[in-house]
């Protein structure tokens, strides 16, 4: 039996510690009460969660944190418009857009795929590049494709000189459809089981997904690809099946976002999705090369908990709210940042300890 060692449990889940401390000062000084918090909280659980589960293929593709998630949130966004313009609501309307996303985020994600496998190591600062460039295309081609080239029918998306979506679609006809399918309230909370059982069914697809021959494949690959080669395992079409997955169920859990939401801002809403979803993810206790459903759930509580309790802190420590906003924004960057840097010196002390055993 391994022997419990504190020392080496505190540096393994430092970020997720620091979360916690600053929470539990953090709540009695915003005064909201429990109850609410605890809304706040399975709201922000029903939101996410599909988002940050996507993470988790390409982390046991030894791909690291895949920032490229934003392809696919751009094309769960494409489908929708398509479906407001289309006057399709409610259930029907979410299923549509999911099923006009996918066939793009396969596109989007077999590309990114072939790009990362050409950047080797480099993964997730080429797929944060990725993402930027393809938001440059995104950007053009709903301002000016739509409405010009691509037909679109509804007045009220298409901006007034007669091409491009405007800055904001209303999804008022879909908001919270799958929320409140089946709910369930509770004390005032409301809990929207409809939503919660498609997660559940996320994972338990990617537990089950994880025993299969493929599963397996990406596993062997994310711990050696040179062993997995040997082993005859297609290495780099694994490498790009995962990023195409990870891509597809983004763009599933974009559209669940936004029905939760029941507004797109469809300039900016997948801007900063990936990098409040993988920080929530390594809030959890994720690394870059190991993460898990237990750090999907425990970091979006964790994450989202502080994003709500910081404007409020923020006005009652010094009086102004802005300040919280702020703070957030800049701890979403600090934490990967301090995540990576943790990884790599666990990287390079495994690797010394490895030589040293050598010699």
């Amino acid at each position: 039996m391994k022997k419990f060692n504190l020392k080496e449990l505190l540096a393994n889940n430092v970020v997720t510690i620091l979360f916690l401390v600053i929470c539990i000062v953090s709540i009695p000084i915003s005064g909201y009460s429990p109850g609410y918090l605890i809304s706040e909280v399975i709201t922000r659980i029903s939101r996410n969660s599909f988002l940050v589960l996507s993470l988790l293929i390409p982390v046991l593709a030894g791909m690291g944190m895949n920032f490229g998630m934003t392809l696919g949130a751009m094309a769960g966004q494409i489908g929708l418009i398509y479906v407001c313009d289309w006057n399709i609501v409610g259930i029907p309307g979410l299923v549509l857009a999911a099923i006009i996303s996918t066939p793009i985020s396969i596109i989007l994600g077999y590309v990114c795929g072939q790009i990362l496998n050409r950047a080797r190591g480099r993964e997730m600062v080429t797929s944060y590049i990725i993402g930027f460039f393809m938001n440059g295309v995104y950007q053009f081609f709903v301002l000016y494709l739509m409405g010009s080239l691509i037909p679109i029918r509804s007045s009220s998306l298409i901006l007034p000189r007669g091409y491009g979506v405007r800055n904001t679609v209303n999804l008022i006809n879909m908001r919270k459809s799958l929320d409140n399918l089946l709910d369930l309230r509770i004390g005032g909370v409301q809990i929207p089981i409809a939503t919660f059982i498609v997660i559940a069914i996320f994972c338990v697809f990617f537990l089950w997904f994880k025993r299969t021959k493929l599963g397996q494949d990406m596993k062997a690959v994310g711990q050696d690809n040179e062993i997995a080669r040997e082993a005859g395992i297609k290495v780099e079409k694994t490498r790009i099946l995962s990023i195409v997955l990870s891509t597809v169920f983004a763009g599933y859990g974009m559209i669940i976002y936004l029905q939760n939401i029941g507004t797109l801002n469809t300039y900016n809403s997948h801007s900063q999705i990936g990098t409040f979803s993988i920080a929530a993810l390594l809030v959890g206790g994720a690394s870059v090369d190991k993460a898990n459903i237990r750090n999907v759930f425990l970091g979006i509580i964790l994450f989202h908990l502080m994003f709500v309790i910081a404007p409020m802190v923020g006005r009652n420590l010094i009086g102004q709210a802005q300040l919280g906003e702020y703070f957030r924004v800049f701890v979403s960057y600090a934490v990967i940042t301090l995540a990576l840097v943790l990884y790599e010196m666990r990287k390079r002390r495994a690797a010394k300890q490895a030589l040293e055993a050598e010699v």
